[in-house]
């Protein structure tokens, strides 16, 4: 519980739950130790998959699990609280995963008894925490009834010389004692038999100030029974593992007798040695496996987000700004209910969206008339940044865009779509707010394909799998569990999205991928069911044209990242085939994107965002 240096602003505490019983009481302990304001409480539940599974199955377990946690975290009061979900073939591989991510200052675990289990101290989470600690690590042992710290007046700290855990006793006693307004009774006892020895003298320098110390008892006899007669007169006790090698015991016989006998509120504490290092647990994993466990713990759901209070309060608190940017070129048929929806839900009635601008590519149609009508900001892409010129594609738009954008998070969305919801807009923002190491956010949704009157469940999206993903598996696995790499549908930090380049036209959503996973890694892309999505269906020509150009840019990105050359000049021609009346014929088009660099290395862009900065 040391404060940390000025470098590390946030304290941070880890509580691994495997259920919600008694979750109020460990929660209330949690806060009380955790030192100050700038302090942070993390709530994890570990999904446990069976070794004979892929770990994308627990996918579901995750989200309902993410459900529960965020119920808990929206009530706690005080020191603030987050939550978080790790899926993992052990219970305790997943708690150390968790620790070494969010760099972990202590470790608080629930002790329910000793294990039944041969070779089992604790059980097998604890027992793994406790042999080599990640951090320093609380167990607590709950009394039977249920009690507020509120009704905890006396605390009972049995000390014996200054071994390597007593100084992290004694800040968890001092904690614990504040948060309560509890008394100390600092207890030392010398067993029979042993040589005289001054009562504290080891301890002198660490009690030395300590607060709240009532009275300090000196007691000759059996350690544990002088602690346990002790304890008849107190509510909680603060006790140091024992000294020496982690297995076996793991905290000490005497602690362990304690625990098991008293009914008491019991905090057996054990620092983290000075060397223990955090134990490599993702290294040498295989890809696929590395694949499945990202696919099960950044795959949310839309409807997890679907508390618009929550998230503005979530936005206020982190003191973000959010812009969406809507791309558009002949748009007349749907802009208007976009703009209502998304206006109406996320800006007036809940303040989410700070901005909602319109960046248009020359449409010929009612398009800008509707949006200015609708009292929205409008852009020509042409227009933004006119000194660097203009290339036809919607790529081109989203790059401009962030020149005019203001907000510290960009959300950008198709504006075909039918069936527009709200949630196409907060799905995507949620997890971004929820996690900070998340940059960027895709979405991905059933997209029935129109046949006749009938409308046929999961056959849209025909270039993502006949050549986005088949390409991405074959030389980008790591993004192999995306569901809809193509979706139009993303939102990503500007932190991030200004380091990147953007391809101009339809190799766009392909280019973000690939590049913000080689700078920032797959624990940094999420993706997020948006449910159902209805829109227009382009004709297979234009599909084939599509997919051409992903194919130009997956080629172009294989050769940087490999320093080869696998084509002498990508060909950027494309032979179509054209039908009319009595005849066909083929067409020649040149088919290929422009790679815009990123923002960040244009000097206006600098310039322009140099005052909020």
């Amino acid at each position: 519980m040391a404060k940390r240096s000025a470098r590390r602003k946030e304290y941070k505490l880890l509580l691994p739950l495997a259920d919600l019983e008694r979750v109020e009481d460990l929660l209330a302990i949690a806060q009380a130790l955790a030192p100050g304001p700038a302090s942070q409480v993390i709530i994890l539940h570990v999904v446990e998959v069976a070794e004979e599974s892929s770990l994308s199955q627990g996918a579901l377990a995750a989200r309902r699990a993410r459900e529960e946690l965020e119920r808990l975290v929206k009530g706690a009061e005080g020191v603030k609280v987050k939550s978080m979900v790790r899926v993992s073939r052990k219970a305790w591989h997943g708690v150390l995963e968790a620790a070494r991510e969010e760099e972990a200052d202590l470790l608080l675990l629930r002790w329910r008894g000793l294990a039944p289990t041969a070779g089992r101290v604790f059980g097998t989470t604890i027992d793994e925490m406790l042999r080599d600690p990640p951090c320093d690590v609380v167990m607590v042992k709950l009394p039977s009834e249920s009690m507020a710290l509120s009704d905890c007046r006396r605390i009972l700290l049995p000390a014996r010389g200054g071994g390597p855990h007593i100084k992290l006793a004694l800040e968890v006693t001092r904690a614990l004692a504040e948060r309560c307004g509890a008394t100390i009774t600092v207890f030392h006892a010398v067993p029979e038999g042993a040589p005289e020895e001054r009562a504290f003298e080891a301890l002198s320098s660490i009690l030395w100030g300590l607060e709240r110390v009532a009275r300090r008892i000196t007691v000759r006899g059996e350690v544990a029974d002088s602690i346990l007669q002790e304890a008849r007169h107190h509510q909680a006790i603060v006790m140091g593992a024992a000294a020496g090698p982690p297995t076996p015991p793991l905290v000490g016989p005497i602690a362990e007798e304690v625990a098991r006998k008293a009914d008491r509120l019991i905090l057996v504490v054990k620092a983290r040695g000075k060397e223990a290092p955090m134990p490599p647990l993702l290294e040498g994993r295989p890809i696929s496996e590395v694949v499945d466990k990202w696919f099960a713990e950044n795959a949310f759901h839309s409807h997890e987000f679907a508390d618009l209070e929550r998230l503005v309060e979530m936005k206020k608190e982190q003191g973000v700004t959010i812009s969406l940017g809507l791309p558009t070129l002949n748009e007349a048929k749907t802009i208007g209910r976009i703009i209502e929806a998304i206006k109406g839900e996320l800006m007036e009635r809940y303040p989410l969206l700070d901005e909602m601008v319109l960046i248009d590519s020359d449409s010929t149609d009612e398009t800008v008339e509707i949006a200015k009508g609708l009292g929205i900001p409008v852009y020509l892409h042409r227009e933004i940044l006119p000194q660097y010129g203009s290339y036809r594609g919607k790529g081109e738009a989203l790059w401009k865009s962030l020149y005019v954008l203001k907000g510290d998070i960009i959300v950008w969305i198709d504006t075909d779509i039918v069936n527009i919801h709200p949630r196409f807009v907060y799905g995507l923002v949620g997890p971004l707010l929820r996690e900070r190491s998340i940059m960027y956010v895709k979405g991905f949704y059933r997209r029935p394909l129109a046949s006749g009157k009938e409308m046929l469940e999961a056959e849209g999206g025909r270039v993502t799998e006949l050549t986005a993903r088949p390409l991405i598996n074959l030389f980008y696995p790591e993004l192999s569990g995306l569901v809809q790499p193509l979706a139009g549908e993303y939102a990503g930090r500007r932190e991030a999205l200004e380091q990147v380049p953007f391809f101009t036209g339809y190799g766009v959503e392909m280019g973000l991928l690939i590049d913000l996973l080689e700078r920032y890694g797959l624990q940094a892309i999420a993706q997020v069911d948006l449910e159902e999505r209805i829109h227009r269906h382009r004709r297979l020509v234009s599909l084939s044209k599509t997919s051409f150009a992903i194919v130009q840019v997956v080629i172009q990105r294989l050769e940087e990242r490999h320093k080869l050359r696998l084509l002498e000049d990508i060909n950027k021609s494309m032979k179509l085939i054209r039908y009319e009346p009595e005849r066909f014929f083929l067409e020649v088009q040149e088919i290929g994107d422009r790679e815009r660099p990123p923002m960040m290395t244009i000097p206006e862009y600098r310039r322009r965002r140099a005052y909020r900065r």
